[in-house]
Parts: C-alpha cells; structure tokens; sequence
C-alpha cells in the first residue's frame, strides 16, 4: 500500500434498529473517521434489514438474517483491507464476530476483534472450544477497557485497550452547587444490570428523604417485573422513561443530580463517562470494570455488588457532603477527557495502519 492510498476500513457491527452501547459505539466510530484524508470506512451491519414482513416471524428472521450477512460479507470483505469485528458473547459471538473472522482469513484480509462483553470471563471460560481459537484467528485483540484486557490476558490472549468514548457536544455540563435528591438510572431491564438494587436502595433513600425522585430510562425484559417491584416497595415519585434516544439522553442527565447503577455483570458503561462528562456524580456497584474507571472517592462512589444499603450510603454522603460532591464531580469531569473522540481517534488510526502495512 503507498502513502497516497487511503485505508479501506469496514466495521462490522450492529445498527438500528438494535439499542445499545456496541451500535451507539460503532456509529461514532464511523462519524468521526468519515471525514478522514487517510481512512476510507463503511459500515456492514450483522443485522442486516429485509423483507421487513418475513422479518417479523422470530425463527425465520435469525435463519434469512444470517444468511444475508454472510452473503454480505463474501461480497464485501474481499473490497476492504482492514475488518473491524465488534463482539459480544454466547452466541452472538457465534452467529456474528465468527463469520466475518473466517471470512476475512478466507480472503486474507487483516481482522480486528473488537470485543465489547462484560461477559467475557465467564464465555472464555465455558465455551473455550468455540470461542478462543477463533479469537486467535484476529490480527488484532482491542478491548474497551484495562478490565478486559486482563481477563483476556488469563486465557493466554494479548489484548490491547482503546477506550469507548462519549459524544460530549450532546451532552449538558451543569455544576451542581447544590446537589438535590434527583436521581437517575439508565441501564436496561435486564437481569445482569440489576435494577432492582437500585430501587431497593432507593426505597432506603426515600425513608430519609421523602420527596427524592429517582427517573429510570430503559425498557427489557425485566420490566414488569420492575415495576411490579415499585408497588411492592411503594415507592413515590418514581417515573419510567421508557427508551431513550442518545440524542435525548443529555437532557435527562441535566434533569438529575446523581446517577445510580447497580449491575452484577459490567465491563466499561459509556453512561458512567456520560454522567462525568455532565457533571452528576456517581453512586454505582463495583461490577466487572467499573472499578477500573471509577476511582473510589475521587471520581465516583462504589458499593458491593447487589447492596442496596451500601449504594444507599454512598448516596447520603454525597448529598449531606457537599465539598465532596463537588470534588467528585470535578474530579470526574477532568476524567471524562480521557474517554473522548481526539484520544480514540489517534489510536484507532494508528492500529489500522500498523495492520494494513
């Protein structure tokens, strides 16, 4: 490859309609190298959209979905120099990161892994035959946190970290002089973020502070359970926000003045470095990586996994202490710039280059 050509990049990866933080990722991956002189980028999403009504029959749709994506990706890969595979676990590893390694060996195309799971201890562990010798197969193992390049680094596989980042222009930086018994939580209702640990924290909350309000922006599974659990509880002033869009999501960060997450399982959430970056501190468990970006007492608070009273607790310090609040949120807002575009941009740039020599 001479100097004057650019890289040709494709990023597998999810898209719309699938939420979550590997879409939202991918998208801002791909914006922001758009406009580069250097890399010339597209998208192939492992979601493929057709025929929206046989799309709408379960098991049809994950047989015609795969097919269009592996089809997808013989006519692609061969086009491109560099493959960007993000990944989950189980088996979305299986149906979607899988094919594209092999495909991308298959054409002799060099292959990165993205690999994005919270999970990852626990896959590498128990599907070790379908999961790691594929693994070895990348070129190239990128993580989003120190968390997971550990965990990688016990199976025996070097793995190198370029941070999520976050979209600060969305985002709404306020100073909370004084820090008010608001509270947000916008993971989804799923079993592994353990939403319910936050309610029965805030149930604590509210025995000392009647009138705190506590907004839940999410939708899943769990969710009539949730709020059967709000019932239960009694709890008051508790409002479901349904999905939020990412564009709509720095109004509610401005809306509260503490966020709460309370996951068993977590590898890096951008809504963590969301919440630094506007300036709300942050009260969460000390699941997977967190621990990894939030430093306790200096940039965030961290309670036991599955410990109301403890998140509870870390609540009342913030609000009764208000010089801590402020530093922890200041302290947090400096830490945010580690996980913005400029720092990722430069990394990502120079390993698709390191590869496409």
């Amino acid at each position: 490859m001479t100097e004057t050509q650019k890289i040709k990049v494709l990023l597998v990866a999810p898209r719309s309609p699938m939420i979550g933080g590997q879409a939202i990722q991918a998208a801002r991956i791909y914006e922001g190298l758009i406009s580069e002189d250097e890399i010339e980028i597209a998208i192939q999403p492992i979601n493929p959209q057709f025929f929206p009504a046989l799309q709408k029959i379960k098991f049809l749709r994950t047989i015609l979905t795969s097919l269009k994506y592996i089809f997808d990706l013989l006519l692609k890969i061969p086009r491109y120099d560099v493959i960007h595979i993000f990944s989950a676990s189980y088996f979305s590893f299986i149906l979607a990161p899988t094919p594209a390694i092999l495909i991308s060996k298959l054409f002799g195309k060099k292959s990165i892994l993205n690999y994005r799971s919270g999970e990852a201890k626990d896959h590498l562990k128990n599907w070790k035959r379908t999961a790691i010798p594929i693994i070895r197969l990348a070129d190239s193992v990128i993580v989003p946190s120190g968390y997971l390049v550990d965990v990688f680094s016990d199976f025996g596989i070097e793995a190198k970290a370029i941070f999520n980042f976050v979209d600060a222009d969305k985002l709404i930086f306020r100073k909370r002089e004084v820090v008010r018994p608001v509270f947000l939580s916008n993971r989804n209702f799923e079993e592994l973020y353990n939403v319910s640990c936050t309610l029965r924290a805030f149930k604590i909350i509210q025995t000392r502070y009647p009138n705190a309000k506590l907004i839940l922006a999410g939708d899943g599974k769990e969710r009539d359970k949730l709020k059967k659990l709000v019932g239960d509880l009694k709890l008051e002033n508790c409002e479901f926000r349904g999905q939020v869009t990412p564009e709509e999501m720095g109004r509610l960060y401005d809306e509260a003045d503490i966020y709460l997450n309370s996951p068993n399982i977590d590898n890096m959430p951008n809504s963590i470095i969301e919440a630094y970056a506007s300036g709300i501190p942050v009260v969460s468990t000390e699941a997977g990586g967190i621990p990894y970006i939030v430093d306790q007492n200096r940039t965030g608070i961290l309670a036991g996994i599955d410990d109301e009273k403890a998140l509870a607790e870390g609540v009342f310090r913030l609000l009764e202490d208000k010089g801590l609040a402020l530093r922890i949120a200041e302290n947090a807002k400096e830490e945010s710039q580690k996980y913005q575009w400029p720092a990722a941009r430069e990394k990502w740039i120079e390993e698709y280059k390191t590869l496409a020599k």
